[in-house]
Parts: C-alpha cells; structure tokens; sequence
C-alpha cells in the first residue's frame, strides 16, 4: 500500500509547514473552464479514502469533497475560461489555473507539490510530480476539489445550453456530445481552438460572412 504522505513528510522534514498539493481538471474537454485547486491539509488527518479522483465514483468525490473542506487548513481555486483556453492554449491555461489556485490560498504555503511534469508562476518552492494525484494525499485532495467544483460549474452551464446536455457528458468529447456541436453548432463555452469544435465554429463563421 502505498504511503500518500510521504511527499508531505518529506517537505515537513526540510521544515515546511503548511505543504499544498495542486492539481487540475479539465484538460481534455471540448466546452467548458479548466479548474484547478490547491489544497493545505492537516498533517493531522488520516482519511485513506482521499485518493485520486478518476479513481472515485461522483458520489464519492461529492462525500470527500466535504471531508476535505471540513478538515483543509485552507483551500483555493483557480478558474480559466475557455477564450481564455484558445488565447494561451490549454497547458498554459492549466499552470495559470493552478497559480491562481494558489495565490487564492490563505494563509499560504511555503512549498507546493504538484500534479504533472511542469512547475507553476510561484516564488514559493515547488516540486512537480509526475502522476502525483496517486502519490500524494494533499494532490489527491486537490484533484476531488477541482473534480468536482468543475462538475458543478458544468451543471449550471446545463440550464443555458441544455441541448449539449453537459451533466452527462461534462463538456468531455463523448460520442453524444459530438453530434450535438454538429448538430447545434457551438456555444460560447465550446473551445473553438480544439479539434471537433474548430470545424464548425470556423463553418459558422463562413455562414456568417455569406
């Protein structure tokens, strides 16, 4: 079994205090924000349920997403939209997202663990981790957070479009939501830079000029 405080041990033991994992959610979508959070977690808490989210059915994450804000020392969050997914493209509106997340964090850390092989726009000591929302309980913590903040956030987007039928789907490029955009074209949450969404947005825009 794995020990998903290790990282977090390690950062106690070079005398950090209040250690943060960040993660994101949202990469891969055709519609919708990438949401990111950072989460500090007491040194005290032994949940082993918090582990990564992909691994969590939805009524998990929604039971853990209140353990964690119940217990978290402190929690941010970190949206980016999708124009601004197309400006800057998604990797970097991922690292946005997590910087944010940070800066959003009270009081904040003095070391950062996070998700993925890139480090964020911080002065604070950070340590990128590849796969790290299975490695490391403050990531995993951080990765439910953002799960299910941006599912939230994708339900609501339902009661403006509901002809994409995001609750099903969460803006991920299912079969279903596909032939919605050719169907009804794009909304103005699509991201009109991704494959499968750029085809008829720039179809559209033709329709327009004519």
């Amino acid at each position: 079994m794995k020990d998903l405080w290790l990282f977090e041990r390690e950062a106690v033991g070079k005398g950090c205090k209040d250690i943060a994992g960040i993660d994101e959610a949202g990469r891969g979508p055709l519609a919708g924000p990438v949401v990111s959070a950072a989460v500090i977690l007491p040194i005290t808490l032994q949940d082993s349920d918090i582990t990564d989210s992909k691994r969590l059915s939805a009524q998990k994450r929604q039971q853990l997403y209140d353990v964690i804000y119940t217990h978290a020392v402190s929690i941010g969050i970190g949206i980016v939209d999708p124009m601004e997914i197309d400006r800057i493209n998604i990797l970097q509106a991922s690292l946005l997202a997590m910087a944010m997340a940070v800066k959003n964090l009270d009081p904040q850390p003095d070391y950062l663990l996070i998700d993925g092989t890139f480090p964020i726009s911080s002065n604070l000591p950070q340590q990128p981790i590849v796969k790290g929302d299975a490695l490391s309980i403050s990531i995993a913590a951080a990765s439910i957070i953002a799960k299910v903040t941006r599912d939230r956030l994708m339900q609501k987007y339902h009661h403006y479009y509901p002809q994409f039928n995001f609750p099903q789907h969460k803006g991920y490029p299912t079969r279903a939501h596909r032939e919605a955009i050719q169907k009804f074209g794009c909304s103005p949450i699509h991201r009109k830079s991704f494959r499968g969404v750029k085809e008829f947005a720039h179809a559209k825009q033709s329709a327009d000029i004519r």
